[in-house]
């Protein structure tokens, strides 16, 4: 079975969106507050735009290896049968032992706020649940 690469670009999509969503108008007060960001007022959208293009490709990345893992764990007894819920175990999987872990690194050694670090890590949760499901129940 073929990589389904629309699968993997909505799923790099729906990361982008989430993420805009959780940094911008649901949370973002909080995560400002968070990470110490205090808006002058003068910042310019086309000042974000290259940071916005690799935050894409970041998640495309991340779908694409998602769904490299997808397919080779399709014949998994340790998984659900079912697609989606394959996906949100795949997604949880992946966050546990690869996002969250590396990420913690960043408050072990490097400073960051615990809040922050939470934060983050929970959106990443979210965002991970949501593209695993995505690359398996589009590729079944």
């Amino acid at each position: 079975m073929p990589l389904n690469y629309l699968a993997i670009f909505i799923a790099a999509l729906t990361a982008f969106i989430l993420g805009f969503l959780f940094h911008g108008p649901i949370l973002g007060k909080l995560w400002m507050k968070l990470a110490d960001i205090h808006p002058t007022g003068n910042e310019k959208f086309s000042d974000m735009i290259p940071k916005l293009i690799w935050n894409f490709i970041t998640n495309l990345g991340t779908a694409t290896g998602l769904a490299i893992i997808a397919l080779l764990t399709s014949g998994s007894t340790y998984l659900s049968l079912s697609a989606t819920t394959r996906g949100a175990e795949l997604g949880a999987l992946a966050w546990a032992g690869f996002l969250l872990t590396s990420s913690a690194i960043e408050v072990i050694w490097m400073g960051r706020k615990p809040s922050l670090w939470i934060f983050e890590a929970s959106i990443s949760l979210i965002v991970m649940i949501c593209m695993g499901m995505i690359v398996t129940t589009m590729s079944v």
